[in-house]
């Protein structure tokens, strides 16, 4: 067997293990798994595989070595880098994303997950990925140029204006999420984000916007690191504990609904609720 012929084995079972850890029954995520190549969105290898909270470097360049449930650094002195294949595999699952959708990528690095949810919204559909670190943002630009459906933007998500999505997909860890990313969602639309309310406590959830509020959905452990601008506690009002934070089930807005005994986390601008949004006030 050539190396091709080799590495073209690997891939595919890789993709396989993708569409597994997914669970998700969508028969184009083993499809879009394979043909996203992930060593076409990293700098040249020899590549830094994270084992532990260390580093260990690859013994050559073969793509070979990144086909496996790892983190490759993308600049490992800020500790940034491209992440876990099964828990993206397991949160893209979960978004159910389909044709025609619009995406905001918030914290896209050099591009590879980018590149996936582009293809899931393909035909029709658009995301629009931003990424603070300027040459992280000029790579994945260039990464991303076979993907006519996305545009890059060099910038601070929190602070800058994002447009309206059916989905926002966040890879950096918030103490809450910013009331312009909840404005932003779309009826029915989906933003899924590592919350990291206090530094014992890291999940992902799911939010959703239905007709008479935001669900969440508790997914899993997941620690990012902070997002600039939506990491400091500074305006916690009441910090959840780790069992409180896992009951969390609706956000409320502050203008419209104060919170009350049902309060999980309280923040300046919204607060988690352990009551379900079809539960009423």
């Amino acid at each position: 067997m050539n190396d091709d012929s080799r590495l073209d084995d690997v891939r595919s079972f890789f993709a396989s293990m993708l569409a597994a850890a997914s669970g998700s029954s969508d028969p184009r995520l083993q499809r879009i798994f394979a043909d996203v190549r992930r060593e076409a969105f990293l700098p040249p290898g020899p590549w830094q595989i994270m084992v532990d909270h260390c580093y260990l470097t690859t013994p050559s360049a073969d793509p070979i070595f990144l086909y496996q449930n790892v983190l490759v650094a993308l600049d490992a002195a800020r500790g940034i880098n491209n992440g876990e294949p099964f828990l993206h595999a397991k949160w893209i699952g979960k978004t159910a994303l389909q044709a025609g959708e619009s995406v905001v990528h918030i914290g896209a690095g050099t591009g590879y997950y980018t590149a996936l949810l582009a293809e899931l919204v393909r035909p029709g559909g658009t995301v629009t990925a931003f990424e603070l670190q300027p040459t992280l943002a000029a790579a994945a630009e260039q990464n991303l140029k076979p993907y006519s459906n996305v545009s890059v933007i060099t910038g601070d998500a929190v602070m800058e204006v994002i447009p309206a999505a059916d989905l926002i997909y966040v890879n950096a860890g918030v103490v809450a999420p910013p009331l312009s990313w909840m404005q932003a969602l779309k009826p029915n639309g989906r933003m899924i984000l590592p919350w990291r309310p206090n530094s014992e406590t890291g999940l992902a959830i799911m939010i959703r916007r239905c007709d008479d509020g935001f669900e969440v959905e508790p997914l899993m452990h997941a620690y990012f690191i902070p997002c600039v601008g939506a990491s400091n506690a500074a305006t916690t009002q009441k910090t959840p504990s780790y069992v409180d934070a896992w009951r969390s089930r609706s956000i409320r807005l502050r203008a419209t609904t104060a919170p009350d005994e049902t309060a999980t986390a309280i923040y300046a601008d919204l607060w988690f609720s352990s009551r379900q949004v079809a539960d009423g006030q």
